[in-house]
């Protein structure tokens, strides 16, 4: 049975992502003191007593007489959210009072005849509690006076919202590849996520930057489950002026720190800047799945050799990820990403290979047999055995007699041999040499 979902809605700046930061009891969404910083949905997992729910977090519902691409994006995504939930948190803020678009948002909310709780959030001092009965003109029941800042209130507001929830009880994890999709900003990673959901879940827009937070989407391909995460477009630290989009930033790279495999999103148009190898290299050193998504190539000209000309140039700009996997399609026109899917559980399945040990050991002599190890200064460098350590990426240590007489392009060499034999596509490989004598290690 799935999690009853609560969505929470209101105006900008009333404080609708402390509130959920706070029940979630961790950062969920970016908190800034300007409107329109939450634009897309945002989901979280919360947990009050013996009862669990999701909450979704949205953008401020604002309501302009002139036409806007991104406010009007952020109201459909406050919709879909209110169409979606099982119980509505509606947040109004104490210190501005009741104003039009709340009554507004009130009457669209009562319509949808869904439990709708209402918050009077910023209540700090004595005089202010009196302010709360104000908001019983909205007529959608007692509205409950809190402090998101300084979690005061949270407790009745969760008995609310939980009233009639199931009890909650221990599921077994599920096997779900996590898959964040990175890159610079604007290439095109929203409409991806979106044509692969089959459904706008990411708000899509001309404007650069325009998704701020990392967002998980859960999706079935083929009976596998994955959580899609679409991040923030990562740019130069010198080009990021405002403290909101370097929050962005972090979360992005925490989101690549959280996942199974990366999905790096290339613009066709351009080659791989310094910055796209950057990304990826920190991708590498984090040891994940990578995929490279050449996105928007129904808009290349292209003649027979187009591709594999690309290709080449990539994987030349990559030499310390020959590994990588390439999917050149388009998110908007939906062009190969069908074979997304497979891609990242192949890749999945790479990065948690287990090779036995002994067929480890035969490999290593066959490879000693071809390429001897080095002798340095009169001193032969002896390699014992190789075993398997470790998993998500594949790790192995190599005993040797001293570790200072093995170069890292013997090292390089075994990986070759490796993946020559067990591919290890799309998965970094970790090889750390070790001394049998003393436990010196390098890696």
């Amino acid at each position: 049975m799935s999690k009853p979902l609560v969505a929470i809605v209101g105006r900008p700046n009333v404080g609708k992502s402390t509130i959920i930061n706070g029940l979630a009891q961790k950062r969920v969404s970016i908190v800034e003191d300007l409107p329109g910083v939450t634009r897309d949905r945002i989901y979280c997992d919360a947990q009050w007593l013996d009862r669990e729910f999701t909450l979704i977090d949205t953008g401020g519902i604002e309501f302009r007489e002139e036409a806007d691409q991104i406010s009007d994006g952020i109201r459909m995504q406050a919709q879909l959210a209110i169409e979606e939930a099982d119980v509505i948190l509606f947040v109004t803020d104490v210190r501005v009072g009741l104003l039009d678009d709340d009554v507004t948002i009130a009457e669209i909310l009562r319509k949808t005849g869904k439990p709708v709780v209402v918050a009077v959030n910023k209540v700090d001092t004595e005089a202010q509690e009196m302010d709360v009965y104000e908001f019983y003109a909205l007529g959608l029941g007692d509205p409950i006076g809190i402090s998101a800042s300084n979690r005061v209130g949270f407790g009745d507001l969760l008995d609310k919202i939980s009233e009639g929830f199931p009890k909650y009880e221990a599921r077994e994890s599920e096997d779900i590849i996590r898959t964040a999709i990175v890159g610079r900003p604007n290439v095109g990673k929203s409409t991806l996520v979106n044509s692969l959901l089959g459904y706008e879940r990411s708000l899509v827009a001309d404007e650069m930057g325009t998704t701020r937070d990392a967002i998980d989407s859960l999706w079935t391909h083929k009976g596998k489950k994955f959580v899609l995460v679409d991040t923030a477009g990562m740019r130069k630290k010198n080009k990021i002026d405002e403290p909101l989009e370097k929050y962005s930033v972090i979360r992005s790279i925490r989101a690549i720190d959280d996942c199974d495999v990366a999905v790096f999103v290339l613009d066709a148009k351009d080659m791989l800047t310094e910055q796209d190898k950057k990304i990826i290299g920190y991708i590498h050193e984090a040891g994940k799945g990578l995929i490279l998504m050449v996105n928007k190539w129904d808009i290349v000209e292209k003649d027979t050799h187009t591709s594999v000309d690309f290709e080449k140039k990539i994987r030349n700009g990559l030499p310390f990820a020959p590994y990588v996997r390439i999917l050149f399609g388009s998110g908007l026109t939906k062009q190969r990403i069908h074979k997304l899917g497979d891609l990242i559980y192949s890749v999945a399945e790479q990065q948690s290979m287990r090779i036995s040990t002994s067929v480890l050991n035969d490999l290593l002599e066959d490879a000693k047999i071809i390429n001897p190890p080095p002798a340095h200064a009169g001193k032969l460098a002896k390699i014992y055995y190789m075993t398997q350590v470790g998993i998500r990426p594949p790790t192995f240590v190599m005993f040797v007699n001293d570790v200072n007489l093995i170069h890292f392009s013997y090292v390089r060499y075994i990986e070759n041999r490796l993946r020559e034999s067990f591919s290890f596509s799309g998965t970094p490989i970790r090889i750390v040499v070790r001394s049998k004598r003393d436990g010196e290690e390098v890696c």
